[in-house]
């Protein structure tokens, strides 16, 4: 099964790079959506539907902590896994996060295996149910 994957982050460059790192893991990817801030990225939303979210948190405009509150507010949650990217991996963040409803978090410098793993875990026993 392929996936429909969204890349929220500010810089063009690390969008590419992770979609780069996904296909270079050999993640089965339909098609990859991108968005450079929470406002762009929830207009997607409202329009495609996704498989899984990688999320930055540091971005102007809408950043990645208040686009996850709105998506809670809508439900989105419940139906689309959120992975954060991001360089801060501390055990208080991360919990933080989790209590927001994000499915998991990948730390900077990440490797192509571990984001696939990602996927893999999520939107495998997403799609076993």
């Amino acid at each position: 099964m392929a996936y429909t994957i969204l890349i929220v982050d500010d810089s063009e460059t690390a969008r590419a790079a992770l979609a780069k790192a996904l296909s270079i893991a050999q993640t089965p990817v339909r098609e990859f959506y991108q968005a450079a801030d929470g406002q762009a990225a929830l207009a997607l939303l409202e329009d495609k539907q996704v498989d899984i979210v990688f999320l930055n948190l540091s971005m102007p405009g809408m950043n990645g902590l208040d686009m996850l509150n709105r998506m809670k507010e809508r439900g989105l949650l419940d139906t689309v896994p959120v992975v954060v990217v991001s360089a801060d991996g501390s055990e208080t963040r991360i919990t933080e996060l989790a209590e927001l409803g994000i499915r998991g978090h990948v730390r900077k410098p990440y490797t192509p295996e571990r984001l696939k793993a990602r996927v893999d875990k999520l939107l495998g026993a997403m799609h076993e149910q």
